[in-house]
């Protein structure tokens, strides 16, 4: 697919704003616009209670989302499943790493449960990476997906999958199961996949991407950078115009925020303004819905993504024209409806 040529250089106004240095002095304390209000609310409480219970695990937690509070007083959370140890180590990731405990076939049942509890009709789902598992765990997402229809039919399902070492099988698997978004994020410039993500690699994301598109044309997909790890401004419009490249619909641009100091430092703090101006290039480079704030977060306001990002059906057409179901058909007709509760609306 054609994607419009972008300047890769900064707007004159901006750079007057800037350092001019590449890697900016990082402020003594977060600018304003980073801080969030403590989490500790009814909903939240009750969130919270209802995850231990049925043994499941957040995002929001495990991740230390900064929206958690925000998300878990409007009943919205992404739940993370295959446990909450991860197989790799990310330099930037809050997530614990390490020996994973073994797969609990049961869990797409529980967290199904937890769905229909809550009424959702927007589901997000993510994980761990699970290196140790022969598909990676993508019979898992499967799972989920299947148990969520089986109780809750009009909801619509978004899953955040890792990479599957590359595993075209173990994506089908997936893909299979008919998600309405199958998302994977890019996270950051080629340059610092080695220090930032040692087990993942730049063209396998963006391979991952394109293939999910072409196993299941009509499907939405989506991807996510992080900003602030030490990209340079250009880095960042190449990742974007990669992902257009790749076809890639719905496009999420946050600040990253070093969960500890054993963590990878920030390089930068982005403006509310440098953000608004990725999401007008990103608009211009054809991406169907671009989120970028600092707080956003791959699940930020992922019910309104959906929804901005799935064209109206043509009139006449018909979501299933025979005995296959049509790609993400159940996609089509929901995400046209009014604001609706969701996993992620507020993320």
């Amino acid at each position: 697919m054609a994607v419009p040529l972008v300047q890769l250089t900064r707007a004159a106004s901006v750079q007057a704003s800037s350092s001019s240095s590449a890697v900016p002095v990082i402020p003594a304390r977060k600018p304003s616009w980073l801080k969030v209000k403590a989490p500790g609310g009814a909903n939240y409480v009750r969130l919270k209670g209802m995850m231990r219970e049925l043994g499941l695990h957040t995002v929001c937690e495990e991740a230390r989302c900064p929206n958690v509070g925000e998300c878990w007083e409007h009943e919205a959370a992404t739940f993370m499943i295959l446990g909450d140890v991860c197989t790799r180590n990310c330099t930037y990731c809050a997530v614990s790493h390490g020996t994973p405990k073994a797969f609990d076939p049961l869990e797409p049942t529980r967290l199904a449960e937890a769905v229909y509890r809550m009424r959702l009709q927007h589901v997000v789902i993510t994980s761990v990476d699970r290196d140790d598992l022969p598909n990676g765990g993508a019979e898992a997402f499967a799972g989920c997906i299947t148990e969520i229809r089986r109780r809750l039919p009009e909801t619509s399902v978004e899953v955040l999958i890792p990479d599957f070492k590359g595993s075209e099988p173990a994506l089908n698997i997936v893909m299979d199961a008919r998600p309405d978004i199958l998302n994977h994020n890019l996270e950051t410039a080629e340059r610092l996949y080695r220090m930032a993500r040692p087990g993942g690699r730049y063209d396998r994301a963006l391979r991952l991407l394109s293939t999910a598109r072409r196993m299941v044309p009509g499907g939405l997909t989506k991807s996510g950078v992080i900003l602030g790890m030490g990209e340079e401004w250009d880095e960042v419009l190449v990742c974007m115009r990669d992902l257009r490249r790749s076809d890639v619909n719905i496009l999420t641009l946050g600040q990253y925020l070093r969960p500890s100091g054993n963590h990878m430092p920030v390089a930068r703090y982005y403006t509310p303004e440098e953000f608004a101006e990725l999401r007008e290039i990103g608009l211009s480079m054809g991406f169907s819905h671009v989120e970028s704030s600092p707080l956003t977060r791959s699940s930020y306001h992922a019910w309104e993504q959906a929804r901005s990002a799935r064209p109206e059906r043509s009139e006449g057409s018909t979501p299933n024209g025979g005995g296959h179901p049509e790609p993400f058909a159940a996609t089509q007709g929901r995400l046209r409806e009014g604001p609706l509760k969701s996993t992620a609306e507020h993320r």
